[in-house]
Order: C-alpha cells, then structure tokens, then sequence
C-alpha cells in the first residue's frame, strides 16, 4: 500500500506549529485544507494527556463552529491519535498564515476558559466524565505563549 501523506512527513524533525497537511479538492472542484496544529514535538516531548486533548477537542470544536467569520468553513477539528496535535479542516485553499489569528484566538479561548466544558454531559459525549479543563488551559496557554505568539518559519513549515 502506498502511504499516506502525513506519514512521509519527518516526525523526528517536526516541531511545534501549524501546518498544510494536505489540500484536497471536491468533485464539484471546491478546495479543503487540513492543517495539522502540532502542540507537542513528536516523539521528544511527551504526548497530551488524553483527558486534556479530550477537553481541548471540546472547547475547540465549540469555538470555531460558532466563530462568526470561520463557522462555515469549519469541517472537522479533531485529536490526533498520536497525542501530539489536532487536525482542523476548513474549506478553501488556505495556508497556515491564514488562519495564523484564528488559532490564536482559539487557544486565547481554551487558556482563558471557565465553567462547564461544552457538550460534557452524558447526554452529548460519549465519555463526558474524561476531560482536565485544568491541564488543558495549561497547554493552550503554553502552546499560545511558546508557538502561535511569535511563530517561526519551522513552526510553520514541515521540515525538508
């Protein structure tokens, strides 16, 4: 089998960001960007806490599909199974610098954020009780501070 995109990327040269993991285009000949929003270095920084990532997917998810400007181009935003990141698709030909604000309001939200985590009852999750606001305001806030503030060309570009 041929591998998949994401797995030709270089993860022992990967570091924290935002970025292109693909771009696809629909049948009807529409453009969807799946960014690849990195918050640990793989392999060399521990992974997230599940409970956190869980959290951070519910907090997310909920900000960007109600964010007025971004909220119909919002596809999917979802953990990676690996720990170190999440995938955000949005529809349009876009580029990590484009959205380069809306991730930092995104985590301004999640590190700022107070109160009952959205759709963590066990009406609307499937595991309701499996969520650290605590340790997900921890990481939102540090990913915030130490990458999206003032990126890079490496937070923004997958290594060669």
């Amino acid at each position: 089998m041929e591998k998949i995109a994401s797995f030709t990327v270089n993860h022992l040269l990967l570091e924290r960001g935002i970025f292109v993991s693909r771009k696809d285009r629909t049948p009807s000949g529409d453009v969807i960007t799946t960014f690849d929003i990195r918050m640990k270095r793989p392999n060399r920084e521990t992974p997230l806490d599940p409970k956190a990532i869980h959290t951070i997917e519910h907090l997310a998810a909920t900000f960007l599909r109600n964010q007025p400007r971004w909220r119909d181009r919002v596809i999917y935003w979802g953990p990676m199974g690996c720990l170190t990141g999440n995938y955000l698709i949005l529809a349009g030909d876009l580029t990590p610098s484009d959205i380069l604000p809306l991730m930092r309001q995104t985590f301004r939200f999640i590190a700022d954020f107070e109160g009952e985590i959205p759709g963590a009852t066990p009406r609307d999750c499937g595991n309701y009780t499996f969520n650290d606001l605590s340790q997900a305001r921890i990481e939102a806030q540090r990913f915030l501070d130490e990458v999206l503030t003032d990126p890079q060309p490496e937070n923004l570009n997958y290594p060669e």
